[in-house]
Parts: structure tokens; sequence; C-alpha cells
């Protein structure tokens, strides 16, 4: 079969690989009828989430029809169309039965981190979903079945950018009328923005420099703030009397990068060699220069912004993704006494909740996916989403026939 797999830092590659098979009693098999990129796998190929198994099926966002089931596998059978949570869970274990399927103890056997698909060691290294086929660990407890109604388009987004933008806004604390603030305006900041409204903000800014995400988050009836035209934090605190946003979510992560130019240059300037180091501790590996792939030269300017701009006592919700190595500005976030929540989305506890939300026509998520195109044709779509070429901001990828 035709699977985008990770060779190194910077080398990705559509390449035949042999079929999924059946290793344990409650695995599945399922034929991907769509896929996605997500900004994540830019992580992977751009060095800033490392080490990587060479050789690694990359994606983690997949539907499709299950094939092949194990006999542990006893509500699922041939035939049914599905949706795949991103990250994998028992569904036994303390953490999975208190909803903290990100946390599962038992899923990852060969590492510390959260198991999820196309990911590095520490997530278990388990074979990705951009790819015709792939093995589904726990399928009786991940895949969730799609109605007729819902649509591959839509039901391709609950596998975890609207459920992390969803998760991402939950832990917010969001309350009716809150102005909250939501710093990056991909794929998963779109559906922050999103959320954040279905939950009731009363105000919600939108912080980018990419014209085409910053017009997304208009039409969903954010206030936009381009980085590169005003410095986010004080435009944040005139906006809101001088006070600044009640909560603030994070989905930019380890890849941010600092205003080019315009007046928060001289905010940034404060912080840019404590970047420059940050950058070559967070990842020693990853690609420098001009060109593809390369990581963000300012690893925690979405933090500090945030940190700056959220009203005192406020909270920060943190979905972007960092390592171990990531800064933050913790004196200054305990100064103003702020409630910091942040972690790796429960897919599978919020995905049942949001195709009800799709399924009753309450939001449509396809809204959000600007780009679908062929599975061959993912190299090219991979290196038109890293350089965040105007209108790409999220990419289906589809089988081809």
């Amino acid at each position: 079969m035709r699977a985008v797999v990770w060779k190194g830092i910077g080398d990705i590659e559509l390449k035949d690989v042999s079929d999924p098979k059946i290793e344990d009693d409650t695995d599945a098999i399922v034929r991907l009828t769509a896929s996605a990129i997500c900004g994540t796998d830019l992580h992977f190929v751009r060095g800033t989430i490392s080490p990587m198994e060479p050789g690694t099926i990359l994606g983690h966002e997949g539907v499709g029809i299950v094939e092949e089931v194990g006999p542990g596998v006893r509500n699922l059978e041939p035939g049914d169309r599905v949706v795949i949570p991103s990250t994998i869970a028992c569904g036994y274990c303390s953490y999975c039965r208190a909803g903290y399927y990100s946390q599962c103890d038992v899923a990852n056997r060969g590492g510390s981190g959260t198991a999820f698909f196309g990911g590095p060691k520490s997530s278990g290294a388990f074979h990705g979903l951009q790819a015709e086929r792939a093995r589904i660990p726990f399928a009786n407890v991940g895949l969730v079945k799609l109605p007729e109604a819902v649509a591959d388009d839509q039901a391709l987004l609950l596998s975890d950018i609207f459920t992390t933008g969803w998760f991402g806004a939950d832990i917010a604390e969001i309350r009716d009328g809150d102005p909250v603030a939501v710093f990056g305006c991909g794929p998963v900041g779109q559906f922050a923005i999103a959320s954040a409204k279905l939950l009731g903000a009363g105000r919600v800014f939108a912080v980018d420099n990419v014209p085409s995400r910053l017009e997304m988050a208009r039409e969903q009836g954010a206030e936009t703030i381009d980085f590169d035209a005003e410095d986010p934090v004080e435009t944040l605190r005139e906006l809101t009397g001088g006070i600044g946003p009640d909560r603030i979510i994070d989905a930019v992560g380890v890849d941010a990068e600092t205003a080019g130019k315009g007046p928060a240059t001289k905010r940034a300037a404060k912080n840019r060699k404590e970047f420059e180091e940050e950058r070559e501790q967070v990842a020693p590996e990853a690609k420098d220069g001009a060109g593809p792939w390369v990581a963000g030269h300012a690893p925690s300017q979405a933090l500090y912004w945030a940190v700056d701009a959220v009203a005192k006592a406020g909270t920060l919700s943190i979905i972007g993704v960092y390592n171990e190595k990531s800064h933050f500005p913790i004196g200054k976030a305990m100064e103003k006494n702020l409630s910091i929540n942040m972690g790796n989305c429960n897919h599978r506890r919020y995905i049942p909740r949001l195709l009800d939300l799709v399924r009753s026509g309450q939001f449509d998520p396809s809204k959000i996916l600007t780009n679908r195109v062929s599975l061959d044709d993912a190299i090219g779509a991979y290196e038109a989403f890293d350089a965040r070429r105007d209108g790409w901001i999220k990419v289906e990828l589809v089988p081809a026939a």
C-alpha cells in the first residue's frame, strides 16, 4: 500500500509499504477513506519534536471503513464506517476510566508519553494514518461509528483538530460573556475560536500574521490582530479597557515565530537572545536557514505574549505542542495569579459529544477544510502547508481510487 513515511528531519517520502495486519485481539484494520496533514506532523518533519523512528508512517487523523477485526472487538464488524481518535487508549486503566485517555497507562508499551498515531518513540512509534490502510490498537475502545448523516469531510476533523480546539476552550474555563483570545489561527486555532463561541465567549480575539488565516477567523466573527502590524499585547489591552482577556488559548506551540516587522518587534527584541538559546536547546537537530522544513525561531513567543496579555487571575489554556525543554515565564504568571491548564487532548472523551453537534447541524466543521488532494500528491501538500501558503489552512488527503 501507499503511505507517507518519515525518513529523517526534513525528509519524508510517499512510498509502498507492507499492508498492516492484526497483531492483538483488540486490533482492527481500517481502510482509510480520508486522512489529513496537521501542524503536529510538521513538528516531526522540522525536528522540533523528536526523536522519530525512521520508517514511521505519519498522520494521526483519519476516517475509514473497518475491513477486519480481532476476536476481542465485539462492537464493530467489517463494513462499519468509523472515525479514528488521534490518541490511543485501552479504556480500562484508571486514567481512561476517568476520561484522561491521553494519559493511558497501557497503550504506550514502549514509551513514556501519550500514545498516538504517527508520532515519535516516546509516543510508541505507532504507524500513522496517512496511508491506504492502518492497524488500530484498542479498536473496541477508540473507533467511533459514524452515522450516514455525517460526511467524511466532517468526521475527519473530529479525529483531532475540532476535538483539540474544543478541549482548549473547555480547559480555558470560559464563562458566558468572557473575552477570549486565541493565539494561532491555524487549523486548531480556528476550532478553538469556534469552540470558544459555542461555549459562551462574549468576544473572541484571534492573533496571527497569515492573511488567509486571519480572514477565516474574521468569517467566524473573531476580532483579528495581525502581530506584524501591531503589538498583540498592547492591542488586546486596548480592546479590553486596559485589563486583557480573561481567557487565552495558546494554539501555536514550539514552532512559533515572532514579529518580523511593526510595533511588536520592540517587545520581541527583549527576548530575542533567550529565544535563540531556547531554540538550540529545544531543537538542536532542526533545520535552520531558508527553505522548507525550517523550525520556528521563537519557540516560546506565544507563551510570553499570552502571559503578558491575559487579565490578572485569568486562565491560560495551552494546547500548542511543546517539548520538555521549552521555556515558560513562570515568574510573571505567578505574580498575576494565573490558572494554567494544558495537555494533550483526550480525544475519545469528546468525539461522541461533538459528533452530536455535527449530526444535529449545530456546527459544520468542514468549513475549516481548505484543500483536498490525492494521497499521491501528499508531499507537495506538505510543502505548501509547511510554507503557510495563502489559503492552505487544513489539508485532507484522499487515497487514489
